[in-house]
């Protein structure tokens, strides 16, 4: 099943409550992971279990290095208006009062991290709309594990954003050890990442 597109218009405005109206409301099918991307109101299937099992690796270690008054979030709706985004990233680490509560969503400015795993299906969106507007919206790091990257399942950690653009802190391989800085300074092992 490949993901599938709704909306035409880039939102702004009216148009971008309309399309969140419509994000909020509809019957979308349970289990499926629909966000606006670039304007356009996406359902993708529910990911592969080794894509889910890469999300619990990552967010075990997360847990050992954050503050305890941070989390490490599934299901967090994170908006970037400006880039037309309702993005749910795999993992977004979060302070906890950040989050505002009885809301669907939160700004994605109050993530220090986003994590994306790749999916076959619509892997360009992790990799390009996301990218950028993550960017945008001033999260600090976002890290991009993409095990359907051409070659050899990679890893990308981008950083210090600056008029909507990230660059590149650090990329390697699966099967080798990868840092994230501060505020997190811990080695993720990317040796127990399933492969497609």
């Amino acid at each position: 099943m490949s993901a599938l597109a709704v909306e035409h218009q880039p939102p702004s405005g009216d148009d971008w409550d309309s399309v969140v109206r419509l994000w909020e409301e509809m019957g979308w099918p349970e289990g499926c992971k629909v966000e606006i991307i670039e304007g356009i109101v996406t359902v993708a299937p529910p990911p592969v279990n080794n894509h889910t099992l890469i999300a619990e690796l990552v967010q075990r270690r997360l847990y050992t290095a954050i503050p305890d008054d941070w989390g490490v979030f599934q299901t967090l709706n994170l908006a970037v208006p400006s880039r037309g985004g309702l993005y749910i990233p795999d993992l977004a680490v979060v302070p906890r009062d950040a989050v505002p509560k009885g809301e669907n969503f939160a700004p994605a400015a109050v993530a220090e991290l986003v994590v994306e795993i790749t999916s076959k299906s619509n892997a360009v969106n992790d990799r390009v709309a996301k990218l950028q507007g993550y960017a945008a919206a001033g999260v600090p790091l976002y890290l991009l594990i993409d095990p359907h990257s051409s070659g050899i399942p990679t890893i990308h950690l981008y950083g210090e954003p600056s008029d909507g653009t990230y660059r590149v802190l650090a990329a390697a391989k699966f099967g080798e050890a990868f840092h994230l800085p501060e505020p997190f300074d811990l080695i993720l092992d990317s040796f127990a990442f399933p492969r497609p």
